[in-house]
C-alpha cells in the first residue's frame, strides 16, 4: 500500500534543541541581527564562528551506515557542487574524518529542520528526517557558492539553526493551458527543492485540456488533451495527415505520473494533484458529452476550446458522472500519494444548471434549496471518495459559498478574505492570493513579457505576510501555508514560466519559511545577487526586468515608447497578449484593457510637424467574460478593415489623424503604420483608439514613435 505523505506533519513543532526558534515565532525573542551569507531563504538562527573551511575534490561526505536518507542527501549535494563548481565529492559510510562533510541523525529536531555546524575541522548537517538533511546541504551548498567559479570553496565558520516557518510551501503549475514536457517539470521540481519549497500543486484539468491520463476513461486525454489553437495563423497551418488544422497538445501517462512523483519525493516535495469540478468542464465533456447538460440549447462541447477566461460549461449532476468521478478519483489516489487532493471549485458559473430542467428536478430530488448547495453536494460526494482512501480534499476558496464539511481545506485565490474565513470557521487554508501570488502577473511596470496586466513586483511578494493582523492566533494556526500560482494562459513556452517564476520564488521561499520578525528586503536583495549567479550556472532563465525598482518614465520622443511603456485609458481587464504570429519563435506581447482597447501617448511635443508611427497587431478575441463583451464599444469603421484614430488631448471629438488598417489587415505579423501629426504648440497627450467591425481578432499596439518628419524608419 502506498503511504500517504501527510503535510500537516510538516508544519514546524519545534523542541529543545531549536525551542529558540518556537520562541521568536511567539514573539517573545527577536534576535539580533548576524550575518547570513547568501542562503535563501533566511535562516532563523545564525551565529557566526572563528575560521574556515576548505571543500575541495578532497572533501568525503560522511553519512550513517545503512542510512539511505542520509546518503540521499549527499549524492543530492554532491551532484549539485558538480554541477556549479565542478567539484567531484565521494560519499562514504561510517565514521568521519577530519576534513568531511558529516550527515548526522539527531532527535528533537523538527521535521525539515537542521542544524548545520561549519568549522575548520568540519561542516556537520544534524536532522532528524530526509527534509532537514536535504535542505541542510542545501544552505552549505549556498555557502559554498557565495562566490563565483569553479573549484575549491572556502566557507566562513558559522552555525545554522534552522526551521520552516510554513509546512505548505508551494507552487502551483498550470499544465492544462499549456503543456509541459516532463523533462520539464522534473527540472523544475528540482529548483523548487533548491529554493527549500515543498509542495508542488499541479493543475492537470480545466477547460482547455484534461491532461491526465484515465485508464478507465481513455477519450478525457485522447480527445481532452489537444486542441487548435485560437487565432487565424493557427487556422491556416493545416496538418497535412489529416487536413485540418494542426492540433496541439500533450497528455501524461499514468508511467510519467509516478515518475514524476517520486522524483519529487526524492527532493522532498509533494505533489498535490486537481481535478477541477464542477466548472473548468468543456475538455471533459468533449470527450464525453453525456457529462454535460445537455438540455440547455447552446450548452454542447463539441471540440476542446481554446479560448481563456470563464466558461459557463458545468458537469450535469446525475448519478452517473458522480460515478464517473469517484473512479476517476480512485486512480488518482494510486497516482498521487499526496494527503490532499484537490478538486478545484472555483468559477463555476450557474447558468445552466439554473437553466436546465433536469438539474432543477435533480435538486429537487435531493433537497436541495439553491444552486450553491448543489455543488456542495457535488463536492461532498467526491470528497467522501477521498476521505474512504484515507486522503483530504483542498479546494479553491469559493467552496465555502454553499457549505463545506469540517474535515476540508481551502486555497485562497481571491484575495485573503477566503483563508481568513475558512480559519474563523476552523479550516486549514492556504494563502494563494491574487494578484500578488499569481506569477502570470508582470513583474514591473517596464516588463513587456506577456501576461495579467497588474504587477507583482519582488518586493510585493516578499512583503505579503501569510498570517494576517485580522487572524486571532488561535486562526492563524489555520494557515498551513502559502503558495504561488502560475496560470499559463500566456505562458505558451517552458522557457515563458521560468521567466515568470524566477526570481519571484525566491521571494515566495523566504516568505513560506524565515520567521517573520528576520524578514528584510533589502538584505534579501543583496543575498539574490549570488543567488542569480547560481541560477545562470544551473541553466535557469529568471526575468531581470524586476531586479531594479526604477520611476516610470517614458522614452524620449524619437525614441520607440512600447505598449508598457504608454498609459492604458482604463485598467478594467488588462493583459499582456501574445500575437498569434509567427508560428515559430518570438512573438510580440500587445498589452490592453480588452474591455477597452485605448492607449495614451503621455506629453508629445507637436511644436514641428512630426512623424506618427505605430506598430500594430492584431490578436484573438478568445475571451470567455460572459456579459461584459457586450460592454466593449468600438468606433465605427470608415473603411472595411478598420482604422487607427489619433486624437490630441482627449479621447472624444474629430481624430487629429486616420490610419487606415488595410495594409495591416492581410498581415498576421506586426505592421507599421505612419502619417503626419497636425502641428500645436507645447506637449500633448495622444489617444489612440481602433476603429472595426468586429471584436474578433481585436487590434493592440506593440510600439509607437513620435519623430522629427524627416527622421528614417527604425531610427531610435
Amino acid at each position: 500500500m502506498t503511504q500517504v505523505v501527510r503535510l500537516r506533519a510538516l508544519a514546524p513543532r519545534l523542541t529543545s534543541v531549536l525551542a529558540v526558534l518556537a520562541a521568536m515565532a511567539s514573539g517573545s525573542v527577536v534576535l539580533a541581527e548576524t550575518p547570513v551569507g547568501s542562503v535563501i531563504p533566511r535562516p532563523a538562527v545564525v551565529t557566526p564562528a572563528e575560521g574556515v573551511f576548505a571543500l575541495n575534490d578532497a572533501t568525503v561526505l560522511s553519512v550513517p551506515r545503512g542510512d539511505a536518507e542520509a546518503r540521499r542527501a549527499a549524492t543530492y549535494f554532491a551532484d549539485l557542487m558538480q554541477r556549479t563548481r565542478g567539484l567531484t565529492l565521494t560519499v562514504r559510510e561510517g565514521e568521519a574524518a577530519p576534513g568531511a562533510v558529516v550527515f548526522r541523525r539527531a532527535t528533537g529536531i523538527a521535521s525539515d529542520a537542521y542544524r548545520l555546524d561549519v568549522s575548520p575541522r568540519d561542516a556537520v548537517i544534524e536532522a532528524d528526517d530526509f527534509g532537514g538533511m536535504l535542505y541542510g546541504s542545501i544552505s552549505l551548498w549556498q555557502l559554498a557558492t557565495e562566490e563565483a567559479g569553479q573549484g575549491a570553496a572556502t566557507i566562513p565558520a558559522v552555525t545554522i539553526a534552522d526551521a520552516p516557518r510554513f509546512g505548505w510551501r508551494g507552487v502551483m503549475l498550470d499544465s492544462a493551458r499549456h503543456y509541459q514536457s516532463p523533462a520539464f517539470i522534473k527540472g523544475f521540481i528540482d529548483w523548487m527543492a533548491l529554493h527549500k519549497l515543498n509542495v508542488f500543486h499541479w493543475h492537470l484539468t480545466d477547460d482547455q485540456a484534461w491532461r491526465l491520463e484515465i485508464k478507465r476513461y481513455p477519450r478525457l486525454t485522447e480527445v481532452g488533451g489537444w486542441r487548435v489553437h485560437a487565432g487565424a495563423a493557427p487556422q491556416k497551418d493545416i496538418d497535412p495527415a489529416t487536413g485540418r488544422p494542426r492540433q496541439y497538445g500533450g497528455i501524461y501517462t499514468q508511467d510519467q505520473v509516478r515518475d514524476i512523483v517520486a522524483y519529487a519525493a526524492a527532493r522532498n516535495i509533494v505533489v498535490v494533484p486537481e481535478i477541477d469540478v464542477p466548472g473548468h468542464a468543456s475538455a471533459a465533456i468533449a470527450a464525453y458529452p453525456e457529462l454535460g447538460v445537455t438540455d440547455v440549447p447552446g450548452a454542447a462541447v463539441p471540440a476542446v476550446p481554446a479560448d481563456w477566461g470563464v466558461y459557463p460549461t458545468l458537469f450535469n449532476v446525475e448519478e452517473a458522472t458522480l460515478v464517473l468521478f469517484e473512479n476517476v478519483m480512485d486512480e488518482v489516489v494510486d497516482l498521487f500519494p499526496s494527503e490532499y487532493v484537490h478538486i478545484g471549485g472555483d468559477e463555476a458559473v450557474k447558468d445552466q444548471w439554473k437553466a436546465s430542467p433536469r438539474v432543477q428536478e435533480r435538486m429537487r430530488e435531493l433537497g436541495l434549496a439553491d444552486e450553491e448547495k448543489l455543488q456542495s453536494w457535488f463536492v461532498a460526494r467526491l470528497e467522501k471518495r477521498l476521505n474512504d482512501h484515507g486522503r483530504r480534499m483542498i479546494g479553491w476558496d469559493e467552496i465555502l459559498e454553499g457549505g463545506i464539511n469540517p474535515n476540508a481545506s481551502v486555497m485562497s485565490w481571491r484575495g485573503v478574505e477566503g483563508a481568513i474565513e475558512a480559519a474563523r470557521l476552523g479550516h486549514d487554508t492556504v494563502m494563494s492570493p491574487a494578484p500578488v501570488l499569481y506569477f502570470d502577473n508582470r513583474q514591473s511596470a517596464d516588463d513587456g513579457a506577456p501576461g495579467r496586466g497588474f504587477t507583482s513586483t519582488l518586493r510585493d511578494v516578499y512583503s505579503f505576510d501569510p498570517t494576517p493582523d485580522e487572524l486571532i492566533p488561535d486562526q492563524a494556526r489555520r494557515v498551513l501555508g502559502v503558495q504561488g500560482n502560475l496560470f499559463t494562459e500566456h505562458m505558451r513556452t517552458e522557457d515563458r514560466v521560468e521567466y515568470q517564476a524566477f526570481p519571484r520564488i525566491s521571494a515566495l521561499a523566504e516568505m513560506a519559511w524565515t520567521p517573520h520578525a528576520r524578514m528584510d528586503f533589502d538584505d534579501f536583495r543583496a543575498r539574490l545577487e549570488p543567488q542569480l549567479v547560481r541560477y545562470r550556472s544551473l541553466g535557469i532563465d529568471y526575468a531581470t526586468s524586476g531586479l531594479t525598482e526604477v520611476p516610470e518614465v517614458p522614452p524620449a520622443d524619437g525614441q520607440r515608447r512600447y505598449d508598457h511603456q504608454m498609459k492604458l485609458c482604463s485598467a478594467a481587464l488588462p493583459l499582456s497578449l501574445i500575437d498569434d504570429a509567427p508560428l515559430e519563435g518570438e512573438r510580440p506581447a500587445l498589452l490592453m484593457d480588452i474591455l477597452n482597447p485605448c492607449w495614451i501617448y503621455q506629453s508629445a511635443d507637436l511644436s514641428e510637424g512630426r512623424r506618427f508611427e505605430a506598430a500594430v497587431g492584431q490578436v484573438p478575441f478568445n475571451f470567455q467574460i460572459g456579459a461584459d463583451r457586450d460592454k466593449i464599444r468600438l468606433g465605427a469603421p470608415r473603411t472595411p478593415a478598420g482604422e487607427l484614430e489619433v486624437r490630441i488631448d482627449g479621447c472624444e471629438g474629430e481624430p487629429a489623424l486616420i490610419l487606415p488598417l488595410a495594409e495591416a489587415a492581410g498581415d498576421d505579423g506586426i505592421t507599421v503604420l505612419s502619417g503626419r501629426l497636425p502641428i500645436r504648440a507645447g506637449r500633448h497627450d495622444l489617444c489612440l483608439k481602433f476603429t472595426q467591425k468586429d471584436l474578433d481578432p481585436m487590434w493592440g499596439v506593440d510600439w509607437v514613435r513620435i519623430a522629427d518628419s524627416g527622421a528614417r524608419r527604425g531610427d531610435d
